[in-house]
């Protein structure tokens, strides 16, 4: 299957980049509330329906969403102004503390917020401005924020994975990335594959190797690539998942039993495969003869 026209096409304009790399640092700054916010909002509306059903008081009255309350220290409770909320720079300026009690900040915050503004800028330089490159923003930053959430909570959360699946069928629509029909089959064919091993390893073990949520990522992959992509991914994010637990297991001490979420490496070879992997493809279909 022939790559579509819009995809893998470099524009090559740098200033046009750059101005995603600087929107996509605003972007990260709002994926950190995401991150830290939509886990917290799973958790209260969870304990609010049991309080509920049985019949007590909901114990989360309070407005919690992705605005509200302001974003404050979790020391001190300082609300963070807006001359401090200007990705990386306010952190730098801060060095890395909070203004009121000097409490450390994370190091995690500029950290999403430059990844964010750097994949941008690639993302743009090599799908161009267009229509391609502008989904394919939104494809980006819904799998920053689901690789993170992954890996704090091992949780794939349905308000992120069913919105990434809709879209890249909507995108698609047109042949934006892939003919619609292979989005359709892609869908379901990713959702299936990883269905199948869930299962196949369930009942050859009887333990669970992966969350529902990890098929219901691959399908969103599988909607915006096609299935013929599908191999592609599953190889890619194999690979990158062996190579990151062989690492935590001798360098930072993992032990062996400890689970590892699969949803950080599904989400770097989407990517990887949106920016290369018609490339990798036929580089692997090489290999094979």
């Amino acid at each position: 299957m022939s790559p579509h026209p819009l995809l893998f096409a470099a524009p090559a304009d740098f200033a046009i980049s750059l101005l995603a790399g600087l929107f996509g640092l605003l972007i990260g700054s709002f994926l950190n509330v995401v991150i830290y916010r939509v886990p917290k909002m799973m958790q209260r509306e969870s304990d609010n329906y049991v309080a509920v059903e049985s019949g007590r008081e909901a114990p989360h009255a309070e407005r919690f969403n992705l605005m509200v309350p302001r974003s404050a220290c979790p020391h001190c409770g300082h609300q963070i102004t807006a001359l401090e909320n200007i990705p990386l720079l306010s952190w730098l300026v801060l060095r890395g503390k909070c203004s009121a009690c000097r409490a450390p900040i994370s190091p995690r915050y500029p950290a999403v917020e430059l990844l964010t503004g750097l994949l941008s800028a690639l993302l743009v330089w090599r799908l161009g401005s267009g229509w391609a490159g502008l989904a394919a923003l939104f494809f980006l930053y819904s799998l920053i924020a689901m690789t993170f959430i992954d890996a704090d909570t091992q949780l794939l959360p349905d308000d992120l994975t069913y919105p990434l699946l809709w879209a890249g069928l909507l995108v698609n629509l047109n042949g934006t990335f892939v003919p619609l029909h292979d989005a359709v089959v892609g869908a379901a064919a990713g959702y299936l594959a990883l269905w199948s091993i869930y299962w196949l390893f369930k009942l050859a073990t009887g333990k669970e190797g992966m969350g529902y949520g990890d098929f219901k990522l691959l399908a969103a992959l599988g909607a915006w690539l096609g299935w013929a992509m599908l191999p592609t991914i599953i190889l890619l994010s194999s690979v990158v998942g062996a190579l990151v637990g062989i690492s935590l297991i001798v360098f930072a001490r993992h032990g062996r039993n400890n689970p590892i979420p699969f949803g950080p490496y599904l989400a770097a070879a989407g990517l990887i495969a949106i920016l290369y992997g018609n490339s990798i493809s036929a580089f692997t279909l090489g290999l094979l003869g």
